[in-house]
């Protein structure tokens, strides 16, 4: 059975517009965090070595759709889970509530990257243990 893994801040002002609601782009920073949170969470990190050296994950596709706002003060509620884990990607879905409500989904797809000399990016395999550890957060 897979699981979801819940996130949650506060709305700080200066996430906020000139209409007192979050800007667009800051859930954008939300996802990010609550990746991250569950990528802690599943006893990883963001930057990682094994015997092929520094790996990490880069984006390659994010998208955000709105259907209410938060405002300043608003505990932000993130559940994400793993909408699809491949041999070199892992694609997070994440759905914003505020008290239970619906206010946001989105989507975060990262590619598991070796980090080379000389500032190098290239798309690698993940290994095995990445992926067995995400498995518990896959949604059929």
């Amino acid at each position: 059975m897979s699981q979801s893994h819940l996130y949650q801040t506060r709305v700080e002002f200066r996430d906020t517009d000139a209409a007192g609601i979050v800007h667009f782009s800051v859930y954008f920073n939300y996802m990010e965090e609550a990746e991250h949170a569950l990528v802690r969470a599943a006893g990883l990190e963001v930057f990682m070595e094994d015997e092929d050296g520094e790996f990490s994950w880069p984006r390659v596709a994010a998208r955000c759709e709105y259907s209410a706002p938060y405002r300043f003060g608003d505990e932000v509620e993130v559940a994400t889970t793993i909408t699809k884990l491949s041999e070199r990607s892992v694609t997070y879905h994440h759905e914003f509530r505020l008290e239970g409500k619906p206010v946001a989904s989105g989507e975060i797809t990262t590619v598991c990257c070796a980090l080379g000399e000389g500032g190098t990016i290239r798309s690698r395999a993940m290994p095995s243990e990445v992926s067995e550890r995400l498995a518990p957060f896959v949604v059929a």
